[in-house]
């Protein structure tokens, strides 16, 4: 090989390792980091009128399993979907309370029945009357708390569906350009590893909304589809529209037209289990908003009108007008069954017995339309009511299975059915969190080996200093030339 040749190919060689160095002290300085590809510098020999000259850099490849990213990012998006479900459920048992708590809502129901009992072994004392309107006024407020609570719980879930859907919206439109930078350096033979990090950051951050599929495209370009199909990414970027609508209360729904529901491209895009956008955060608080939230509403006023509809029999006390309500009411008046909806938060204490509200104690014990107070030691009125409280009964709300239960039952019904719900939530939550967690741990094992890279760094101070020894060698010999 001649002087210059000898030349050519050790420049060569240094220009290549300096450039390994680089990669190298990258992959090193980026093994935590998250969406980070460890990349490889990729040199091939040059050849000039036959023969070597050194090595040409042919490009850094970017180095992913696609497999084991894509399961990784199918189960965030369990993981997401999951923790929505568990969360909702758990502050519903919170607020609800646990049975046995003084203060949950079977608490509630066995302080009234208790505060009953009370009163009827001794009707003329007005301090007993005045505890069993306590608890009276203490468990419709209870009702209107969990109701209350139920309906926050699902405009927050509107206002998380708006916050998913403009993150979405943003990160689809980042996608779109990053492809098209990707695929511009592609072309003149630039690096796009950067440019790559970037867009799987952001397309990890859309699978915790939404599950979703990469597929590769020419000149480095992704396409994103949906588990359940819909085209997100391919060229054209899509967009997801909804409306939210600030404040929910009971008895708004899609179906009426009160809610908003999700479009794609301007088309409604159908929800649910089957849905193309089945999984993750976004279809969690849909069906929070749409069938866990309504659900447990109408299971607490189906409990709500279980107790109502139980001291609004005529029968009960021949004192009150016909049509008049009972001991409790729906906003004052008598209960409608065609307006079930909301009655949790709407149930009061009737205010003829109600002293706050200008009503008289004794009435308890009298009747709700007595116009003066009768006999002091008459029970009958106060028996008959815990009677009914305490009695069988098939629920008339389609909220509950048939079978005759006391409201006690019913309440405990509502209670257990939500801490298994919340029980199944957890275990789903923690079982897919932890799938997560651990295809992430596989994930970074598999990327950047920090030993591996130091032992590269290793060979490539060698080879530099190889190449270096020849540059300094034939730098020498034409010296030595020029010198003859």
């Amino acid at each position: 090989m001649s002087i210059a040749g000898s030349l050519s190919s050790a420049l060569s060689g240094l220009n290549a390792n300096a450039r390994a160095a680089e990669i190298v002290a990258s992959n090193i300085a980026n093994a935590l980091t998250e969406g980070y590809g460890r990349r490889e510098l990729m040199v091939t020999s040059r050849q000039m009128g036959g023969a070597g000259q050194g090595v040409t850099v042919v490009g850094v490849y970017r180095h992913t399993d696609q497999a084991l990213l894509g399961d990784r990012r199918q189960a965030d998006s369990v993981a997401g979907n999951r923790g929505v479900m568990s969360e909702f459920l758990s502050r519903l048992e919170r607020i609800l309370g646990t049975p046995g708590e003084e203060q949950s809502l079977d608490g509630r129901i066995a302080a009234f029945d208790t505060a009953l009992i009370e009163a009827s072994s001794r009707p003329e004392s007005e301090s007993r009357l005045s505890r069993l309107a306590d608890t009276a006024r203490a468990l419709t407020a209870h009702l209107a708390d969990v109701s209350s609570d139920i309906q926050s719980a699902r405009t927050t879930a509107d206002d998380r569906i708006e916050r998913d859907v403009g993150k979405l919206n943003t990160a689809l439109v980042r996608v779109g350009e990053l492809n098209g930078l990707i695929r511009a350096n592609t072309g003149t033979g630039r690096d796009s590893s950067a440019l790559m990090d970037q867009r799987q950051q952001i397309i990890d951050s859309i699978s915790h909304v939404i599950p979703i599929r990469e597929i590769a495209r020419d000149g480095g370009q992704v396409a994103l589809v949906t588990a359940g199909g819909a085209t997100l990414v391919d060229g054209p970027v899509s967009q997801f529209g909804f409306s939210p609508v600030g404040q929910i209360v009971a008895g708004m729904t899609q179906g009426t037209g009160a809610l908003s529901g999700l479009t794609l491209n301007g088309k409604p895009l159908a929800l649910g289990d089957q849905g193309p956008i089945a999984g993750g955060t976004l279809a969690a608080n849909f069906a929070l908003r749409d069938e866990l939230a309504p659900q447990a509403q109408a299971q607490l006023d189906a409990v709500a009108r279980d107790l109502v509809e139980r001291f609004q029999n005529p029968a009960l006390d021949a004192t009150r007008p016909p049509g008049a309500p009972g001991l409790f009411t729906d906003n004052g008046a008598a209960f409608d069954a065609a307006n079930e909806a909301g009655l949790s938060q709407r149930l009061s204490l009737n205010a003829a017995v109600d002293p706050e509200k200008g009503g008289a104690l004794w009435r308890l014990r009298d009747g709700l339309g007595a116009t003066m107070p009768g006999a002091v030691g008459d029970a009958r009125l106060l028996n008959a009511l815990q009677s009914a409280l305490t009695s069988l009964r098939d629920p008339a709300s389609a909220a509950f299975m048939s079978g005759q239960r006391s409201l006690a039952t019913l309440a405990a019904d509502l209670l257990s059915g939500v801490a298994a719900d919340r029980l199944t939530a957890e275990g789903e939550a923690s079982y897919s969190g932890a799938r997560a967690d651990s295809l992430r741990s596989m994930e970074m094992q598999g990327g950047v080996d920090t030993d591996r890279e130091v032992q590269t760094l290793l060979q490539i101070e060698k080879n530099y200093a190889a190449n270096a020894k020849v540059v300094q060698t034939v730098d020498q010999m034409i010296k030595l030339l020029l010198g003859m």
